[in-house]
């Protein structure tokens, strides 16, 4: 197995049309259309596959509302998920393709059926990442009357996965035998029913598809709580974690491969993946001006805007509530600035400790001070509070040192690429960054399918642990 100490990282490309950042879409030259995704699709994937990236990931969300214009955009209106991946497997040949699934909602039947075709079309290069759900109005959406409590969710979650592996392995490798001399086309007792009689999801079986390439395609999970958590460590090939510090991400891989061991499992076989936010260019100085520029053009409920009108827009998003964070007192002057006012030196060392780390974090991310030519406003500040982000910032040794430094502390085995805007930004990373991370061995794993380049064990046989355990 490649050891993540010292070999290249898994890095896969998290798709966000409309950007990953809020006010993406704003910035000059970005993609503001959904209706016209299959173009930028198209661009990712092809910059994506020339790059030599492991995947592209393609989230979901099962409803939407105004109230996601101002703190996610790209969901408002998006491709489903496995839509998008069939689209990009005919215009494709060597990245993984990766399709979130809803277990709250979906049918386990019609997931394995799809997820078995596209590895099947692609040769091996599907993988589908099962999220629980988090959004209630997702439940209206599909006939019911409410969303479903975490461990009900979970009970579903972890029998679905039990069927989609029974399910994968109804036929055999050998069960095709076309013998045109004989007649016959099968070996009916290679055939297999999954027979799964759970809780909360019933499926007879066997699929009407043949047997995927990679016998199971790799199964992706996120989340915090504990089910989900013991979910990832018994069921996935890939967990994602959020996590902003290395060590505390170092910590949770740690806490999962246990849990993985604990199992049963090779802990070789869970890799944990990171979310991270490159905005690359050049130069340092240029980077650090389109995180500038995003600040800036972050909406902002002044007290008297339209957005202070519009549903949904979040209350936090205002000078004043910023001041509050900031334990600037009711009678300070501060209170009587305006947005785009420098903050001043002398109002900045008053600042409690959330509000010097946020303006830290703008200075380090913006190139900004206090006072002089460039200086920090009250803008950038409430901004970079409201709509925080795990930028990293700078030219492509800058983003090759954070890479770098994460394998090296044991916080991770790869990473999720996110585009603050499409598609300038992913073919900056691309173009820029990329070469740097090959240079260093960082990037540039090798494989057929995506459980090759995954370095992934042989998937565990759900039909033998079923008769091992007498279901």
């Amino acid at each position: 197995m490649t050891d993540a100490a010292t070999g290249p990282l898994i890095v896969g490309a998290m798709v966000r049309t409309l950007g990953a950042y809020p006010s993406g879409w704003r910035h000059p030259g970005a993609h503001a259309d959904p209706r016209t995704d299959a173009a930028v699709l198209r661009r990712v994937a092809e910059l994506a596959e020339d790059a030599d990236l492991d995947y592209l990931f393609f989230g979901d969300w099962l409803a939407t509302g105004p109230d996601l214009e101002f703190r996610d955009p790209y969901l408002l209106a998006r491709i489903d998920p496995v839509s998008a991946v069939l689209f990009l497997a005919g215009i494709t040949e060597r990245i993984g393709l990766i399709a979130t699934v809803n277990s709250t909602y979906a049918d386990p039947y019609a997931t394995a059926r799809a997820t078995a075709s596209l590895d099947l079309l692609t040769g091996g290069r599907a993988g589908v990442n099962l999220v629980t759900g988090a959004e209630p109005r997702a439940a209206a959406n599909h006939g019911r009357d409410a969303h479903a409590d975490n461990e009900t969710r979970y009970d579903r979650a972890e029998e679905f996965v039990q069927a989609l592996r029974l399910l994968w392995e109804s036929w055999d490798e050998d069960a095709w035998i076309a013998d045109p001399d004989s007649g016959i086309l099968i070996d009916a007792e290679r055939l297999r029913t999954a027979a799964l009689q759970g809780t909360q999801v019933r499926v007879e079986g066997p699929l009407n598809v043949a047997r995927p390439p990679q016998g199971h395609p790799p199964i992706v999970h996120a989340g915090t709580s504990p089910r989900s958590r013991a979910l990832a460590a018994t069921e996935a090939d890939l967990a994602l974690i959020a996590a902003g510090d290395p060590a505390v991400a170092a910590a949770t891989r740690a806490e999962l491969r246990a849990l993985a061991a604990a199992s049963g499992r090779d802990p070789e076989d869970l890799k944990v993946i990171v979310p991270v936010l490159p905005v690359v260019a050049e130069t340092d100085a240029a980077a650090r001006a389109i995180v500038d520029r995003l600040l800036l053009l972050v909406p902002l409920d002044d007290g008297a805007s339209a957005h202070a009108q519009r549903p949904g827009f979040p209350a936090n998003r205002s000078l004043g509530s910023f001041l509050d964070v900031a334990a600037i007192a009711p009678d300070d002057p501060a209170r009587a600035a305006a947005v785009d006012d420098p903050v001043p030196a002398a109002t900045a060392a008053t600042f409690a400790e959330a509000a010097v780390r946020t303006l830290d974090v703008v200075r380090a991310r913006t190139g900004r001070g206090l006072g002089g030519d460039h200086p920090v406003t009250w803008r950038h500040l409430v901004a970079a509070h409201a709509v925080p982000a795990n930028f990293v910032v700078g030219d492509p040794s800058v983003i090759a040192d954070h890479f770098e430094l994460w394998r090296d502390a044991g916080a991770a085995d790869g990473f999720n690429v996110l585009s603050a805007f499409q598609p300038a930004q992913f073919e900056a990373f691309t173009a820029l960054a990329v070469p740097e991370l090959r240079r260093r061995g960082l990037i540039g794993r090798q494989g057929a399918t995506l459980r090759e380049r995954l370095a992934l064990g042989a998937p565990r046989l759900a039909h033998v642990e079923a008769l091992a355990s007498g279901r």
